[in-house]
């Protein structure tokens, strides 16, 4: 919940940018643009606002295309060496790998967390609380109002009709409580006019009133007003959101004079706005915010006329410019979407540009079972991704254990420890683990997974070295707590399974630039599995929180030559969730693939 409120926050300062690059677009193309297409500039804002709520994966439905394209039986076919691979002895792998790990108790979310998010949620039951009462009292017109009786007016009502070319069936009625025309209902949309306009027939006004009641019921507005009342009430916070709706607003008004207008001859486009002038006094914004009405604020009146005397009637070739012109603005502010869903949960999700790379997308659920998580395996023969669970794999989860690959490369580099003398004693200490009570090298550290051995590392190197070194070689979100304790585990720290694809090619190839030797001390440590065909890397990670084994990581590679396999596994649940489980199902997995038997 607390990753969503920073998601929340940051996407609303993203759409509130946006709201002025609606706002300066507008302005800018108002004169080749018609007052309908510049409303439905607004239809896009309704669609970032929703943003916040979606999982990642639902502002990445293109990707969908790209699914049928590529399935596993593909994969398998795109890798023919991998079927000749010799199999690696999988029990003398997985015997080598110790998978340790303490348990760290769940944060507690902070006290200004809770507040902030105590009161947006409060406002928003006040403003459901006073959207319910307006329903209720609609609701109470409704039933008192009156099929419509007067004949003049059914009359005007059936030209009107005609006009427009309405075949279906549009309820109207009669009411007292109103002082302007209003249209309710978005499945079976309503009319109701006050009885004073009624009593004070005049044919052309109410004709114009009628028109443009139509012109709402043909848009669908009734329909789109829901959505704007609903993101009123969730953004009740925002004034920027509050005053694009009030724009909006606006501009639904102007788009339905217009469209009269459309239909009337010029002659009475001057009638049409003095009918507007002459009701303004009359006529007011309606108290209902579920319905449509011909009245709004003075300020938007102004607009209406101005617009009204500036109108000229669209022609064919004006109308499909601006369709175009709209729907390629259209298509680049919505092509922010998955950009704001991504950036906005930034630290917790990798930008991963999958146009630049060729991905197979694997259907594993057989082998996850009941675990959420994400399979990676980068083939440098072929230049291929083969992924299962794309959101998953570029979600920044803890790193845990793995990250120890690169904690042993800093004590190298620091010295600390060499690639010849990297023996610690025990400084007797009780731990968990008899194993962690003996003096360690770095192959039985790594062997182990012995949290001391890494934390000496760290507090001999110092927080601002470490911090250093995170931003050096580029690992995950680069963020550490002050207490270098665990923070590798304490979820200050976070990696995605396809950065740790990504990092495991730089540290096999040395492109940290570090000294060969430090780097090959690692390889050695992390070294599982040998034969005449190639040799097996790996590592392990656990996360436990609160004595509950919830994550659980097996990052590493198979090297045959020059052909290697970069494989990141990762799964997530609520008990039995550890770095072994997640090394069983890659075996599994790599096995199934003819790459590791």
């Amino acid at each position: 919940m607390l990753n969503f409120g920073i998601r929340f926050l940051i996407c609303n300062a993203y759409i509130c940018l946006l709201i002025g690059v609606i706002t300066g677009l507008k302005q800018l193309l108002k004169k080749y643009l018609s007052a309908q297409i510049q409303y439905n500039f607004w239809f896009v804002l309704l669609v970032l606002l929703a943003v916040p709520f979606l999982p990642n994966n639902a502002t990445s439905f293109l990707r969908i295309f790209s699914w049928f394209s590529f399935t596993k039986s593909t994969m398998l076919n795109a890798n023919p060496e991998a079927q000749n691979f010799t199999p690696i002895d999988q029990n003398y792998a997985i015997d080598k790998m110790n998978d340790f790990a303490v348990s760290i108790s769940s944060k507690t979310p902070s006290t200004i967390n809770i507040l902030l998010l105590t009161i947006w949620v409060f406002g928003i039951v006040i403003m459901s609380i006073l959207a319910f009462h307006s329903w209720r009292q609609l609701h109470i017109l409704e039933k008192s109002a009156l099929p419509l009786q007067s004949k003049k007016v059914k009359y005007v009502w059936n030209q009107c009709l005609s006009e427009m070319n309405i075949k279906e069936t549009i309820p109207v009625y009669s009411t007292v409580f109103l002082k302007s025309p209003i249209t309710v209902g978005f499945l079976r949309p309503r009319i109701y006019i006050p009885i004073h306009l009624i009593s004070d027939f005049n044919p052309k006004d109410m004709r114009f009133m009628l028109l443009h009641e139509l012109q709402h019921c043909r848009h669908k507005d009734t329909l789109i007003n829901i959505f704007m009342n609903i993101a009123g009430i969730v953004y009740w916070f925002n004034p920027l959101i509050w005053y694009a709706l009030k724009e909006m607003r606006c501009d639904r008004e102007i788009a339905c004079d217009s469209a009269v207008l459309q239909i009337l001859h010029e002659e009475d486009f001057e009638a049409y706005g003095t009918t507007l002038i002459n009701l303004a006094e009359k006529i007011s914004l309606s108290p209902f915010p579920f319905t449509l009405g011909m009245g709004g604020t003075m300020k938007q009146m102004k607009r209406r006329v101005l617009n009204i005397a500036g109108f000229r009637k669209q022609t064919l070739l004006k109308k499909v410019r601006g369709i175009i012109v709209y729907a390629f603005i259209t298509a680049l502010l919505l092509e922010c979407a998955p950009v704001l869903s991504i950036y906005a949960s930034a630290p917790d999700n990798y930008h991963f540009d999958e146009k630049e790379r060729r991905i197979f997308h694997l259907d594993l659920n057989e082998f996850f079972q009941k675990y959420d998580g994400s399979f990676v395996l980068y083939d440098t023969y072929s230049n291929s991704w083969n992924i299962y669970n794309i959101e998953a794999a570029m979600e920044r989860i803890t790193p845990n254990s793995t990250y120890k690959i690169y904690d042993a490369l800093l004590g190298l580099e620091s010295e600390i420890i060499t690639s010849t003398s990297s023996n610690m004693t025990w400084n007797g200490e009780d731990y968990p683990f008899d194993s962690w009570e003996a003096g360690q090298d770095l192959n039985s550290a790594m062997h182990n997974s012995v949290n001391w051995y890494f934390q000496t590392i760290d507090s001999q190197v110092g927080f601002d070295s470490v911090k250093s070194f995170l931003q050096d070689i580029g690992y995950g979100n680069q963020i550490t707590s002050s207490d270098l304790d665990l923070y590798w585990t304490d979820s200050s720290l976070k990696i995605s399974p396809i950065e740790q694809i990504e990092l495991l090619q730089k540290f096999h190839d040395n492109e940290f630039r570090f000294a060969p030797e430090n780097i090959d001390a690692v390889k050695n440590a992390i070294h599982l599995a040998s034969t005449t065909e190639g040799s097996f890397y790996g590592k392990t990670g656990t996360g436990r929180v609160d004595d509950q084994d919830v994550n659980g990581w097996f990052i590493g590679y198979v090297e045959k030559s020059d052909h290697i396999y970069y494989f990141a596994t990762n799964i997530q649940g609520e008990s039995e969730t550890t770095g072994n489980k997640a090394a069983e199902i890659t075996d599994s997995i790599l096995s199934e693939l003819r790459i590791w038997n």
